[in-house]
């Protein structure tokens, strides 16, 4: 018999044990998401400020703001039907890139940009674009730069393309879009963004066109006008193919 109460009493012990196991884990599930929830929330509302009270006749701000909005609206329907963690993680990364258009647009007014933003995921190691560059491919000419111009009014906050890793700045035509301007759709993006990018095409400017006294293969770039503006990558065999480095400035 007390065998038997032992028995008992040692299952419903670990019974008891599996029960407030469970609920320790639904309440930190649920705290996890809350936490979510209220981080991607106050991003949100944080762009909503931006978006409505910056306004600007120039064309490159005018252009940020308005990618800053499709960001806000994308991010509003994000958080209405998120459930989970990683859906609030995504809404959150909806409005940080937001941000990152609206900051652009300060800077094309003239405005203090404001505080850091924490970095988005999408754009780790892409790097940035530090040259004023031009490049004509079959008949179209298409620019970037570090700032904004009229012949740079598309920002854009760095990112990953097909896969290749693209760095933020300016450009001329939003060829990282579905609908690519007039002969992109034809030309393919991604040769526009290796001619822009790539220094096995078209002309660099500043960066310079000397690679003679360095192993490209092994990323050691120091031997020609490119200098310290590409660090911690080894674009092995070709553009798209960085390794495991660290980020880019272009």
């Amino acid at each position: 018999m007390k065998g038997v109460l032992l028995i008992l009493l040692i299952v419903l012990l670990a019974g008891l044990v599996i029960a407030a196991t469970q609920r320790g884990g639904r309440a930190r599930r649920q705290t996890e998401l809350d936490d979510a929830r209220a981080d991607a929330q106050r991003w949100y509302e944080r762009l909503g400020g931006q978006v409505m009270n910056l306004t600007s006749d120039d064309p490159a701000a005018r252009q940020a703001l308005a990618d800053a909005g499709e960001r806000y609206n994308a991010a509003g329907g994000q958080l209405q039907t998120a459930n989970s963690v990683r859906q609030f993680q995504l809404a959150r990364e909806s409005a940080l890139e937001g941000l990152t258009y609206a900051r652009a647009a300060r800077v094309a007014m003239g405005l203090d940009p404001g505080p850091d933003l924490p970095p988005l995921s999408s754009a780790h190691n892409t790097g940035q674009i530090t040259h004023e560059r031009e490049v004509t491919v079959q008949g179209h000419s298409y620019k970037a730069g570090p700032r904004p111009g009229a012949d740079t009014p598309y920002y854009y906050p760095g990112g990953r393309v097909e896969g290749r890793p693209v760095p933020s700045g300016w450009y001329s035509t939003p060829v990282w879009r579905t609908a690519l301007g007039a002969g992109a759709g034809v030309l393919g993006g991604m040769l526009i963004f290796d001619a822009l990018l790539s220094p096995e095409f078209g002309d660099f400017g500043d960066f310079g066109g000397d690679f003679a006294g360095g192993d490209m293969a092994a990323g050691d770039f120091s031997g020609g006008d490119i200098g310290g503006d590409l660090t911690g990558g080894d674009f092995g065999g070709g553009f798209g193919d960085f390794g495991g480095g660290g980020g880019f400035d272009f």
